[in-house]
Formats: C-alpha cells, structure tokens, sequence
C-alpha cells in the first residue's frame, strides 16, 4: 500500500488586488489512490470588502482546463481541495492562482500561476 505525501507550507501567499489565498499547505497522493491526486488546503479571502468584487481560487493538473474554486465576498473562507489527471495513474504538475473577480465588463486580475511539481 503506498503512503500519501505529507503536506508542505507555502512560505508566501497567493495575493492580488483585493484577493488572498494563505496559510496554503499542498500535497501528492499516491499513484493508484485517490487518483494521485494534487490537494491543496488554505484560506480564501476577500482583502477589499467595499471593492463589491467576489474572489476565487483556480487549480489545474498539466494543462488541463483551470478548475474554479469562488470564494464568499467579504469574507474569508477554507478551502481544501484535489486536482488531478484523469488520463494518467497519478498527476504530475499541478499550477494555481487566486483572482479577483471584476464582472463581466472588466477583466479579473489574477495572481502569478504557481506550477507545482511531483
């Protein structure tokens, strides 16, 4: 039986203009268990509560589609969740970001993308 990896502290946070995701831990999953899956844990926070913008978090294992993880405006909230590579018995290379959400007549800005790697 293989063993999951132990979780890993990110020493800095994800941050843009008026979003955050901290106290962010990641970890593998073992190939054939849970998919081999990317986990990641943290807190989502909406920095600028008078901005009237929600936030949200984005994950994806190689290059597959981003998955999208909304936050709760003005608030913060845990978030822990998996990515992973359908194709594949584990994934190998994960990449996330955190956004803020600026409706549909502004672009969101986002974070610098992170690339994870087993």
């Amino acid at each position: 039986m293989a063993v999951a990896d132990s979780w890993h502290p990110l020493k800095e946070p994800f941050t843009t203009t008026g979003a955050k995701f901290q106290s962010v831990e990641y970890k593998w999953e073992p190939p054939g268990e849970k998919r081999g899956a990317f986990r990641f844990r943290g807190v989502l926070r909406d920095t600028n509560d008078r901005d009237g913008h929600n936030v949200y978090l984005q994950a994806k294992a190689h290059d597959y589609r981003w998955q999208r993880f909304d936050g709760v405006q003005k608030r913060s909230i845990s978030i822990e969740k998996t990515v992973h590579d359908g194709a594949t018995r584990y994934t190998n290379t994960a990449d996330m970001r955190v956004c803020r959400n600026r409706g549909s007549l502004r672009p969101d800005n986002c974070s610098h993308t992170r690339t994870f790697s087993r």
